[in-house]
């Protein structure tokens, strides 16, 4: 006898890649513990930015996620991340993936490089673990930032990473910077 399936959730395709929906483990960080209690900062931010395209903390990605304008990520993303765009790192996001984005703010847990080309906000709980290259960089008191990083201020990193830096040398022997005065 063949029984009818009726799906419990519905998933929309979201980027390249295969999308699943997970249960609570999603939710909660790193580290094994209780889910997040969200700041009121972040409670604030969810509720400026509703209507802007989201993957919740029960999405998960595998794969190449590529947008154009903003985008939320508060679930799990393996992979690469490319856009022009605006990205918002949830903080219940566990993300292993090299990102290029025009600018990104982080709530959340990244692992992997990040190359923006203009401004990269590191927000008091979260962890990014990976080399930065930003045009400007916000590092707030609390957050955790393992890595190099390479801010370029007043250009942007493609215009930064494409140059090398001229070295002049003149003709004029070089003269110590302490020389005795007579």
């Amino acid at each position: 006898m063949l029984k009818k399936f009726i799906p419990q959730k519905s998933i929309s395709p979201i980027g390249e890649g295969s999308v699943s929906s997970g249960g609570e483990d999603f939710n909660r960080s790193a580290y094994g513990d209780q889910p997040k209690a969200p700041t009121n900062e972040y409670k604030k931010f969810m509720a400026e930015h509703s209507g802007k395209d989201v993957l919740s903390s029960d999405v998960e990605i595998k794969g190449t996620i590529k947008f154009q304008k903003e985008l939320l990520i508060d679930g799990k993303v393996e992979g690469d991340i490319n856009s022009d765009g605006a990205l918002t790192v949830g903080e219940n996001a566990d993300i292993r993936a090299e990102i290029k984005t025009k600018s990104i703010i982080i709530y959340g847990k990244v692992q992997g490089n990040v190359s923006v080309s203009e401004r990269c906000e590191l927000k008091s709980k979260c962890t990014l673990q990976g080399d930065l290259k930003a045009a400007r960089l916000i590092i707030e008191e609390g957050a955790t930032f393992i890595g190099k990083s390479e801010v370029s201020s007043g250009m942007s990193v493609k215009a930064a990473s494409s140059s090398r830096p001229e070295v002049v040398r003149s003709e004029e022997s070089a003269k110590p910077a302490f020389a005795a005065r007579g």
